[in-house]
Protein backbone atom coordinates (compact mmCIF):
# COMPACT_ATOMS: atom_id res chain seq x y z
CA UNK A 1 0.00 0.00 0.00
CA UNK A 2 1.41 3.39 -0.69
CA UNK A 3 2.18 5.31 1.97
CA UNK A 4 0.89 9.44 1.75
CA UNK A 5 2.65 11.83 2.16
CA UNK A 6 2.27 15.56 2.40
CA UNK A 7 4.11 18.61 1.12
CA UNK A 8 2.91 21.81 -0.10
CA UNK A 9 1.46 20.62 -3.14
CA UNK A 10 -0.21 16.93 -1.95
CA UNK A 11 -2.61 17.68 1.08
CA UNK A 12 -2.82 13.98 1.67
CA UNK A 13 -2.83 12.37 5.19
CA UNK A 14 -0.63 9.54 6.36
CA UNK A 15 -2.37 5.98 5.92
CA UNK A 16 -4.59 3.98 8.01
CA UNK A 17 -1.49 1.84 8.44
CA UNK A 18 0.47 4.40 10.06
CA UNK A 19 -2.52 6.69 12.18
CA UNK A 20 -1.57 9.72 13.81
CA UNK A 21 -1.85 10.02 17.24
CA UNK A 22 -4.07 12.41 19.34
CA UNK A 23 -2.14 15.39 19.56
CA UNK A 24 -3.30 18.40 21.63
CA UNK A 25 -1.17 20.16 18.79
CA UNK A 26 -3.71 23.26 18.60
CA UNK A 27 -2.64 23.83 22.44
CA UNK A 28 0.84 23.64 21.23
CA UNK A 29 0.59 26.10 18.60
CA UNK A 30 -1.56 28.40 20.62
CA UNK A 31 1.12 28.50 23.06
CA UNK A 32 4.42 28.84 21.09
CA UNK A 33 2.85 31.48 19.55
CA UNK A 34 1.63 33.57 22.68
CA UNK A 35 5.71 32.59 23.73
CA UNK A 36 6.62 34.20 20.45
CA UNK A 37 4.81 37.68 21.24
CA UNK A 38 6.43 37.72 24.58
CA UNK A 39 9.69 37.29 23.34
CA UNK A 40 8.89 39.63 20.64
CA UNK A 41 7.57 42.26 23.02
CA UNK A 42 11.54 42.49 23.80
CA UNK A 43 13.61 41.28 20.91
CA UNK A 44 12.95 43.38 18.59
CA UNK A 45 12.24 42.67 14.79
CA UNK A 46 13.38 39.10 15.23
CA UNK A 47 10.70 36.36 14.35
CA UNK A 48 12.69 33.95 12.43
CA UNK A 49 15.55 34.02 14.83
CA UNK A 50 12.46 33.64 17.58
CA UNK A 51 10.72 30.75 15.70
CA UNK A 52 14.02 28.55 15.58
CA UNK A 53 14.82 29.18 19.00
CA UNK A 54 11.64 27.84 20.28
CA UNK A 55 12.07 24.83 17.64
CA UNK A 56 15.04 23.87 19.32
CA UNK A 57 13.61 23.56 23.24
CA UNK A 58 10.76 21.52 22.08
CA UNK A 59 13.16 19.39 20.08
CA UNK A 60 15.54 19.06 22.97
CA UNK A 61 18.33 20.68 21.54
CA UNK A 62 20.87 23.34 22.11
CA UNK A 63 21.84 26.38 20.18
CA UNK A 64 25.22 28.14 19.39
CA UNK A 65 24.44 31.84 18.46
CA UNK A 66 27.68 33.71 16.56
CA UNK A 67 27.24 37.36 15.89
CA UNK A 68 28.95 40.65 16.78
CA UNK A 69 28.60 42.23 20.06
CA UNK A 70 25.34 43.73 21.04
CA UNK A 71 22.82 42.45 19.50
CA UNK A 72 20.51 40.92 21.77
CA UNK A 73 22.06 36.64 21.70
CA UNK A 74 22.26 36.63 25.38
CA UNK A 75 18.97 38.43 25.76
CA UNK A 76 17.42 36.33 23.77
CA UNK A 77 17.99 33.21 26.31
CA UNK A 78 16.98 35.53 29.29
CA UNK A 79 13.84 36.16 27.13
CA UNK A 80 12.84 32.68 26.34
CA UNK A 81 13.49 31.40 30.05
CA UNK A 82 11.27 34.25 31.37
CA UNK A 83 8.67 33.88 28.97
CA UNK A 84 8.17 30.56 30.02
CA UNK A 85 8.51 30.76 33.99
CA UNK A 86 11.92 28.37 34.06
CA UNK A 87 14.83 28.83 35.49
CA UNK A 88 18.20 30.54 34.07
CA UNK A 89 22.03 30.54 34.97
CA UNK A 90 24.12 32.13 32.86
CA UNK A 91 28.01 31.08 32.90
CA UNK A 92 30.58 33.57 31.78
CA UNK A 93 33.25 31.56 29.65
CA UNK A 94 36.82 32.46 30.65
CA UNK A 95 40.52 31.12 30.05
CA UNK A 96 40.47 30.64 34.14
CA UNK A 97 37.17 28.57 34.24
CA UNK A 98 37.07 25.39 35.70
CA UNK A 99 35.07 22.38 34.82
CA UNK A 100 33.88 21.73 38.27
CA UNK A 101 32.30 25.84 37.49
CA UNK A 102 29.71 23.90 35.13
CA UNK A 103 29.25 20.83 36.26
CA UNK A 104 29.42 21.09 40.34
CA UNK A 105 32.22 19.88 42.67
CA UNK A 106 31.56 17.49 45.73
CA UNK A 107 32.98 19.32 48.82
CA UNK A 108 33.44 18.07 52.18
CA UNK A 109 31.56 19.17 55.19
CA UNK A 110 33.32 19.60 58.49
CA UNK A 111 30.35 18.67 60.53
CA UNK A 112 28.67 15.76 58.88
CA UNK A 113 32.51 14.38 57.96
CA UNK A 114 30.51 13.95 54.10
CA UNK A 115 31.28 15.05 50.85
CA UNK A 116 28.27 17.09 50.07
CA UNK A 117 27.36 17.86 46.48
CA UNK A 118 27.55 21.74 45.16
CA UNK A 119 25.46 21.69 41.24
CA UNK A 120 27.77 24.15 39.14
CA UNK A 121 25.64 26.41 36.10
CA UNK A 122 24.53 23.80 34.29
CA UNK A 123 21.80 23.21 36.81
CA UNK A 124 18.84 24.79 35.52
CA UNK A 125 16.47 24.26 32.54
CA UNK A 126 18.25 27.22 30.19
CA UNK A 127 22.22 27.80 30.47
CA UNK A 128 23.84 30.43 28.78
CA UNK A 129 26.95 30.05 27.84
CA UNK A 130 28.42 33.51 27.22
CA UNK A 131 31.58 33.23 24.76
CA UNK A 132 32.22 29.67 25.06
CA UNK A 133 35.31 29.70 22.77
CA UNK A 134 37.29 32.21 25.66
CA UNK A 135 37.02 28.99 27.83
CA UNK A 136 40.30 26.33 27.55
CA UNK A 137 38.97 23.53 25.56
CA UNK A 138 39.05 21.09 29.15
CA UNK A 139 36.18 23.24 30.05
CA UNK A 140 34.31 23.13 27.26
CA UNK A 141 34.27 19.53 27.30
CA UNK A 142 32.38 19.41 30.56
CA UNK A 143 29.56 20.02 28.63
CA UNK A 144 29.14 17.59 26.13
CA UNK A 145 27.56 14.76 28.45
CA UNK A 146 24.64 17.32 30.11
CA UNK A 147 24.15 17.97 26.51
CA UNK A 148 24.02 14.80 24.96
CA UNK A 149 22.74 13.19 28.55
CA UNK A 150 20.84 15.64 30.27
CA UNK A 151 23.03 14.67 33.33
CA UNK A 152 26.51 15.18 34.90
CA UNK A 153 28.59 13.12 36.17
CA UNK A 154 30.82 14.24 39.84
CA UNK A 155 33.34 11.79 41.29
CA UNK A 156 31.53 9.03 39.75
CA UNK A 157 28.10 9.74 40.63
CA UNK A 158 25.23 10.66 38.38
CA UNK A 159 23.38 13.51 38.69
CA UNK A 160 20.12 14.27 36.23
CA UNK A 161 19.33 17.84 35.07
CA UNK A 162 16.03 19.40 35.26
CA UNK A 163 13.66 19.72 32.02
CA UNK A 164 13.39 21.12 29.73
CA UNK A 165 16.97 21.39 29.33
CA UNK A 166 18.96 23.53 26.82
CA UNK A 167 21.76 24.96 26.39
CA UNK A 168 22.41 28.53 25.04
CA UNK A 169 25.63 29.30 23.81
CA UNK A 170 27.52 32.27 22.33
CA UNK A 171 30.45 33.41 20.63
CA UNK A 172 31.78 36.28 18.83
CA UNK A 173 33.41 35.34 15.69
CA UNK A 174 34.70 38.70 14.85
CA UNK A 175 37.36 38.82 18.33
CA UNK A 176 39.55 35.39 17.46
CA UNK A 177 42.31 36.54 19.87
CA UNK A 178 42.98 34.76 22.87
CA UNK A 179 39.71 32.45 22.10
CA UNK A 180 40.07 28.34 21.85
CA UNK A 181 37.72 27.52 18.66
CA UNK A 182 34.64 25.01 19.38
CA UNK A 183 35.76 21.64 18.01
CA UNK A 184 33.77 19.91 15.55
CA UNK A 185 32.55 17.00 17.93
CA UNK A 186 30.94 19.80 20.19
CA UNK A 187 29.51 21.83 17.41
CA UNK A 188 27.83 18.52 16.82
CA UNK A 189 25.87 18.82 19.87
CA UNK A 190 24.38 21.71 19.10
CA UNK A 191 21.04 21.21 17.11
CA UNK A 192 21.67 25.04 15.56
CA UNK A 193 23.30 28.03 15.07
CA UNK A 194 21.96 31.24 14.78
CA UNK A 195 23.18 34.66 14.16
CA UNK A 196 20.96 37.69 15.58
CA UNK A 197 21.78 40.27 12.65
CA UNK A 198 21.71 43.78 12.99
CA UNK A 199 18.13 45.43 13.53
CA UNK A 200 16.81 47.24 10.63
CA UNK A 201 16.51 50.87 10.90
CA UNK A 202 13.03 51.17 12.61
CA UNK A 203 13.04 48.26 14.56
CA UNK A 204 16.24 50.10 16.27
CA UNK A 205 14.30 53.23 16.95
CA UNK A 206 11.45 51.01 18.34
CA UNK A 207 13.88 49.56 20.62
CA UNK A 208 15.29 52.94 21.87
CA UNK A 209 11.63 53.69 22.65
CA UNK A 210 10.58 50.72 24.14
CA UNK A 211 13.78 50.03 26.38
CA UNK A 212 14.85 53.51 26.98
CA UNK A 213 14.02 53.16 30.58
CA UNK A 214 16.79 50.63 31.09
CA UNK A 215 13.79 47.75 32.99
CA UNK A 216 15.04 45.22 31.25
CA UNK A 217 13.18 41.90 31.15
CA UNK A 218 10.81 43.60 34.40
CA UNK A 219 7.84 44.18 32.04
CA UNK A 220 7.71 40.59 31.15
CA UNK A 221 4.69 38.43 32.16
CA UNK A 222 5.88 34.56 32.22
CA UNK A 223 2.95 32.86 29.63
CA UNK A 224 3.62 29.70 30.66
CA UNK A 225 5.85 27.49 32.80
CA UNK A 226 8.25 24.86 32.61
CA UNK A 227 6.20 21.46 33.13
CA UNK A 228 3.52 22.74 30.42
CA UNK A 229 6.36 23.33 28.39
CA UNK A 230 8.10 19.84 29.09
CA UNK A 231 4.09 18.44 28.21
CA UNK A 232 4.51 19.83 24.71
CA UNK A 233 7.80 18.58 24.12
CA UNK A 234 6.10 14.60 24.93
CA UNK A 235 3.21 16.19 22.08
CA UNK A 236 6.46 17.06 19.61
CA UNK A 237 7.94 13.53 19.98
CA UNK A 238 5.06 11.93 18.41
CA UNK A 239 4.68 14.47 15.38
CA UNK A 240 3.96 11.83 12.35
CA UNK A 241 7.24 11.20 9.88
CA UNK A 242 6.63 9.45 6.72
CA UNK A 243 9.14 6.75 5.39
CA UNK A 244 9.99 8.78 2.42
CA UNK A 245 10.84 12.01 4.68
CA UNK A 246 13.20 9.87 6.73
CA UNK A 247 14.72 9.25 3.39
CA UNK A 248 14.39 12.62 2.27
CA UNK A 249 16.51 14.02 5.57
CA UNK A 250 19.21 10.82 4.71
CA UNK A 251 19.76 12.13 1.71
CA UNK A 252 20.26 15.70 2.34
CA UNK A 253 23.26 14.92 5.37
CA UNK A 254 24.65 12.00 3.00
CA UNK A 255 24.94 14.61 -0.31
CA UNK A 256 26.76 16.67 2.17
CA UNK A 257 29.21 13.67 2.70
CA UNK A 258 29.99 13.34 -1.06
CA UNK A 259 30.23 17.38 -1.75
CA UNK A 260 33.32 18.49 -3.83
CA UNK A 261 33.16 21.44 -1.83
CA UNK A 262 32.93 20.35 1.56
CA UNK A 263 36.15 17.90 3.32
CA UNK A 264 33.72 16.93 6.30
CA UNK A 265 29.87 16.40 5.99
CA UNK A 266 27.11 16.08 8.46
CA UNK A 267 27.25 13.34 10.71
CA UNK A 268 24.27 10.82 11.54
CA UNK A 269 23.97 13.16 14.39
CA UNK A 270 23.02 15.93 12.25
CA UNK A 271 20.06 13.90 10.26
CA UNK A 272 18.31 12.98 13.71
CA UNK A 273 18.50 16.56 14.81
CA UNK A 274 17.13 17.79 11.41
CA UNK A 275 14.05 15.26 11.32
CA UNK A 276 13.54 16.49 15.34
CA UNK A 277 13.98 20.07 14.63
CA UNK A 278 11.35 19.46 11.41
CA UNK A 279 8.86 17.60 13.97
CA UNK A 280 9.02 20.77 16.59
CA UNK A 281 8.23 22.94 13.36
CA UNK A 282 5.58 21.00 12.09
CA UNK A 283 4.18 21.38 15.99
CA UNK A 284 4.35 25.24 15.86
CA UNK A 285 2.08 25.48 12.90
CA UNK A 286 -0.72 22.74 14.51
CA UNK A 287 0.21 20.31 12.05
CA UNK A 288 0.67 15.99 13.15
CA UNK A 289 3.36 15.35 10.44
CA UNK A 290 6.31 16.46 8.81
CA UNK A 291 6.64 18.28 5.40
CA UNK A 292 9.27 18.30 2.96
CA UNK A 293 9.43 22.29 3.45
CA UNK A 294 9.82 21.65 6.98
CA UNK A 295 13.63 19.65 6.39
CA UNK A 296 14.11 22.32 3.56
CA UNK A 297 13.51 25.46 5.97
CA UNK A 298 15.92 23.93 8.70
CA UNK A 299 18.82 22.30 6.55
CA UNK A 300 20.98 25.83 6.47
CA UNK A 301 20.71 26.42 10.42
CA UNK A 302 21.03 22.80 11.07
CA UNK A 303 23.66 21.71 9.36
CA UNK A 304 25.99 24.28 8.28
CA UNK A 305 27.98 24.56 11.38
CA UNK A 306 28.83 21.20 11.52
CA UNK A 307 30.55 21.24 7.78
CA UNK A 308 34.00 21.64 7.16
CA UNK A 309 34.36 23.81 3.55
CA UNK A 310 37.20 23.00 1.12
CA UNK A 311 39.63 25.51 0.39
CA UNK A 312 38.78 25.85 -2.93
CA UNK A 313 34.90 26.66 -1.84
CA UNK A 314 36.72 29.51 0.78
CA UNK A 315 38.72 30.74 -2.06
CA UNK A 316 35.22 31.08 -3.83
CA UNK A 317 33.76 32.45 -1.06
CA UNK A 318 31.60 29.60 -0.87
CA UNK A 319 30.72 29.24 3.30
CA UNK A 320 28.69 26.19 4.81
CA UNK A 321 25.47 27.83 4.57
CA UNK A 322 25.85 28.42 0.96
CA UNK A 323 26.76 25.17 0.05
CA UNK A 324 23.95 23.62 2.22
CA UNK A 325 21.41 25.61 0.39
CA UNK A 326 22.58 24.27 -2.83
CA UNK A 327 22.47 20.76 -1.81
CA UNK A 328 18.82 21.42 -0.51
CA UNK A 329 17.97 22.75 -4.03
CA UNK A 330 19.84 19.56 -5.54
CA UNK A 331 18.45 16.73 -3.94
CA UNK A 332 14.70 15.09 -5.29
CA UNK A 333 12.08 15.79 -3.07
CA UNK A 334 10.12 12.52 -1.92
CA UNK A 335 7.28 11.78 -4.13
CA UNK A 336 4.10 11.47 -2.32
CA UNK A 337 2.44 8.34 -4.43
CA UNK A 338 6.16 6.49 -5.05
CA UNK A 339 3.99 2.93 -3.78
CA UNK A 340 6.19 2.73 -0.57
Amino acid sequence: MAEPLTNSRHQAVPSPDHPVPELALPDLADTTSRIQAAIGSVIEGKPEVTRLALTVLLAEGHILIEDVPGVGKTMLAKTVARAVDCTVRRIQFTPDLMPSDVTGVSVFNQETREFEFKPGGVFANIVVGDEINRASPKTQSSLLECMEEHQVTVDGTTYPLEAPFMVVATQNPIEMEGTYPLPEAQRDRFMMRLSMGYPSTADEIDMIDTHGANLGLDPLEPVTDAAHVHKLIRLVREVYVADAIKEYAVAITAATRTSPDLRLGASPRATLHLVRAAKAWAGLDGREYVLPDDLQALAVPVLSHRLLPTAEAQIGRRDAADIVAGIVQQVPQPDPYDGR
